[in-house]
């Protein structure tokens, strides 16, 4: 007889708690981008991707304090800084860029305050919809590519 219930998942930090939302500020950035303007969005990366270097460290100083070799710490540093980037801001974000470009410029017959926020508010919707689609695509990509040459 085998038991059907699965071990306790190992709590994260970053994936489990609300800092997970600062790996989708690009993405809220993106859908704003008409009306906070360029600047802001590239601060909006910059949150994106101190939570990915966050994350990172996080898992490869675990790895280290497990005393694996320093083939696994470098293999989880660079599995993790790579799906993460992939993952969360840069499939992401130029879907959501692309997604805002797009109905931009099919809402020309709107005045403009009403297609920037018309165009905001679909990027926002959009956001919940393609996370699980791509974090499957970038798990798929890794699995298929770097994590073959997983040292573990």
């Amino acid at each position: 007889m085998h038991d059907e219930n699965p071990p306790p998942k190992e709590f994260d930090l970053y994936r489990d708690t609300p800092l997970r939302y600062l790996g989708y500020a690009n993405e809220l950035g993106e859908a704003f981008r008409t009306i906070i303007g360029r600047r802001m969005v590239r601060g909006t990366y910059g949150i994106a991707i101190t939570y990915v270097l966050a994350d990172t460290i996080s898992k490869t100083k675990q790895e280290y304090e497990q005393q694996t070799s320093f083939k696994n710490v470098a293999f989880v540093g660079m599995d993790t800084i790579l799906w993460q980037m992939l993952a969360s801001v840069i499939i992401p974000g130029i879907t959501i860029n692309r997604t805002c470009a797009f109905f931009y410029n099919r809402l020309h017959g709107l005045s403009t305050p009403v297609r920037k926020f018309a165009v905001a508010g679909i990027g926002i919707v959009t956001i919940p919809i393609i996370i699980k689609p791509i974090d499957h695509m970038v798990d798929s990509l890794m699995d298929r590519t770097l994590r073959k040459f997983s040292p573990s």
